[in-house]
């Protein structure tokens, strides 16, 4: 498959010129299936990040300096997210900067990522054992959520202060706890009354929920503790379908967002197993996952649309928000794990 991956990364990279020459000093958020026109932020919101890592995959692949002077510029367009009261600051800023920070050993985008952790690491609420959700896109701000987890852990080890490491434990071990209590697998909890009490969105079953956790739980083995792969093994069901529905409690669309975060969390989980039945179960799972989404969810150039679009992304099914379309984030997993796939990137460089 390593022709065919290299083929589907270069057309996904592909896709990211067409979307930048669209979006300009915007961020991508999620574009149309048909048409591929993008809906963007001026600010980045919580997928920021996607777009600048994207960039940054982008120059790493095609060695050029003016795409590495792109990627650049649009990280250093996140920096106004390093105070704001949001756990997604983990998703915001790992993933824009630790690319730049490691392979594309960018100074400015090492100084931005140590800037958030050491924000993050300062903001850990000891009390409750997690970065709070925030109160950065309004409703309640004492929340324990899924997608809060992704991106921290790391992100806080990178502070390379006891600290950091000792509120990445905590933060991934508090998540744990909520995801173990009833009802079991409930992806968000709020702090009210003096305990935890269930959130009734995002509901239990919602596919990005477990699909992020898995994800923060293979960091965990690379920046916290290797035994947090034992506990990894506890989510992944081998016998579900690649591509998960949106939601199991009810009919819903296929989220190829969900399989994507699943299949780099596959991918890094595969690079720690100390045996070779484990490390290989792992791949095939994650190579038949990549191969599910290039070959059934990617447009390519025979289609009307774009090329390089990863269609059926389910952004936000209970608001009806692009329920089926291209999301960036979705974007942004497939073509790391396509790179870690054929060796561009390791599967802890980023």
């Amino acid at each position: 498959m390593s022709a065919r991956t290299a083929a589907a990364l270069d057309t996904v990279l592909g896709r990211v010129a067409d979307t930048h020459e669209q979006v300009g000093d915007r961020f991508p958020l999620y574009a149309d299936s048909r048409s591929g026109e993008w809906v963007s932020t001026a600010r980045g919101a919580w997928t920021g990040g996607f777009w600048a890592g994207l960039l940054w995959l982008r120059a790493l692949r095609s060695g050029s300096e003016i795409d590495r002077a792109t990627a650049a510029e649009v990280s250093s367009r996140l920096a106004s997210w390093v105070a704001a009261d949001t756990s997604t600051r983990g998703l915001i800023f790992w993933y824009a900067t630790a690319l730049a920070a490691g392979r594309g050993a960018d100074a400015a985008a090492a100084e931005l990522r140590d800037a958030a952790a050491r924000a993050c690491a300062a903001d850990f609420d000891h009390e409750l054992g997690v970065l709070p959700w925030g109160s950065a896109f309004g409703g309640p701000r004492l929340l324990a959520r899924m997608d809060g987890v992704a991106g921290l852990l790391p992100l806080l080890a990178a502070s390379k202060a006891p600290s950091g490491l000792a509120a990445a434990r905590r933060h991934i071990d508090t998540h744990l706890a909520r995801w173990r209590a009833e009802p079991m697998g409930t992806p968000a909890w709020e702090w009210t009354n003096s305990s935890w009490v269930p959130c009734p969105q995002p509901r239990p079953g919602w596919s990005r929920g477990r699909a992020w956790l898995l994800l923060g739980l293979a960091d965990a083995t690379w920046h916290v503790d290797p035994d947090y792969r034992y506990v990894a093994e506890e989510l992944i069901d081998y016998e579900s379908p690649l591509i998960p529905a949106a939601e199991t409690v009810r009919s819903a669309p296929p989220d190829t967002s969900a399989a994507a975060i699943e299949a780099v969390a596959l991918l890094k989980l595969a690079a720690v197993q100390r045996d070779s039945y484990s490390t290989a179960r792992l791949r095939s799972r994650a190579t038949d996952m990549i191969e599910n989404l290039v070959t059934i969810h990617l447009s390519d150039v025979t289609s009307a649309r774009p090329a390089g679009m990863l269609l059926d992304g389910c952004y936000d099914l209970d608001r009806g928000s692009a329920t089926e379309h291209e999301l960036v984030w979705g974007d942004y997993f497939l073509a790391l794990a396509l790179a870690i796939h054929i060796g561009l990137v390791g599967p802890f460089d980023t």
